[in-house]
């Protein structure tokens, strides 16, 4: 009875073990919730910017309760777009918390939105829809992807 050595990545027989499946589907998803946090967070930005810069931009709402001062939402848009710009950048590094992150931002734009529908309705249901798209693409994209897609430690 012979001893027989092994290579990494080959089984006892000597054929190479086979690569594990990754579906296209959830990788192409996770490369999607980037480009649309992406697109997302600069509209954020421009928005928040053309609040600030132009208090015409986004008219105050007779009798809405959830009306803040137009210099507050400008702000708030801002900081929104810079964070959701970060957020989708740290999600290639297929860590889990990173994910997680990605969920709770593309939730809070999604609220975010909801807050400014009477300002811009058609815009705003748009982003709360991309942004339930991002939130399914990122909640079915698992740890396992992420390990065969970019090596991230198990």
């Amino acid at each position: 009875m012979t001893d027989q050595q092994t290579n990494p990545g080959q089984s006892g027989s000597g054929a190479p073990e086979p690569k594990p499946h990754m579906s296209v589907v959830s990788l192409g998803g996770v490369v999607f919730a980037v480009l649309i946090l992406t697109i997302v967070g600069a509209f954020h930005m421009i928005a928040g910017l053309a609040t600030i810069l132009d208090s015409n931009y986004t008219p105050e709402q007779e009798d809405y309760a959830l009306d803040f001062d137009v210099a507050w939402r400008g702000w708030i848009q801002m900081i929104s777009g810079v964070v959701i710009l970060a957020a989708a950048f740290l999600i290639f590094s297929g860590r889990t918390w990173a994910r997680a992150v990605g969920i709770g931002v593309a939730v809070l734009s999604a609220l975010e939105n909801f807050l400014f529908v009477p300002h811009h309705p058609f815009w705003s249901a748009i982003v709360i829809v991309l942004d339930v798209l991002v939130i399914w693409s990122l909640a079915t994209y698992g740890h396992r992807e992420a390990h065969k897609a970019y090596g991230a430690p198990l």
